[in-house]
């Protein structure tokens, strides 16, 4: 298993990511800085909302940088539990197969490798800090707003 190609599909994404953040916020100091949104009076507040916004979209610019440094710099380990950096493949009580990457940002993400769908998972989720620590035959049980959830370590990679 190659893990580093999984790690360039994830940086791939992340910095399609950083490419619409950062037209985002060109388009957002545009109209900041744009002499139609100048205030007639007052009350409006068209320019200052913008700069805002483009406020907003710089620091949202700034944590897509972070997250990509963040996967350019992560060792990819090979460990028997599951740790940060491991492809974890588990089965939930229909038998259904659901593939994960232990990241150390992004979570929620999810990207297409070796014709799997595999979400990134992070220790700060319910499910990621159940997995982690985990070895291959091990249940993984948690609760999401009282919903149970069950799943069993198929691999670690």
């Amino acid at each position: 298993m190659n893990k580093s190609e999984l790690r360039q599909i994830i940086l791939e994404q992340l910095e399609s990511r950083l490419r619409i953040a950062q037209s985002a916020t060109q388009r957002a100091i545009d109209a900041a800085t744009d002499e139609e949104t100048v205030p007639e009076h007052k009350y409006d507040t068209l320019a200052l909302e913008a700069s805002y916004l483009a406020h907003g979209q710089a620091v949202r610019v700034q944590e897509c940088e972070e997250d990509i440094q963040c996967y350019r710099n992560l060792v990819l380990r090979d460990s028997e539990k599951v740790t940060v950096s491991s492809y974890v493949v588990v089965i939930d009580e229909h038998d259904q197969y659901k593939h994960f990457f232990m990241g150390p940002r992004v979570g929620g993400l999810s990207v297409t490798w070796n014709g799997n769908e595999v979400s990134i998972v992070t220790s700060n989720a319910p499910f990621g800090r159940a997995l982690m620590g985990k070895e291959v035959g091990d249940e993984i049980e948690f609760s999401v707003a009282d919903k149970p959830f069950c799943y069993e370590v198929v691999s670690i990679g």
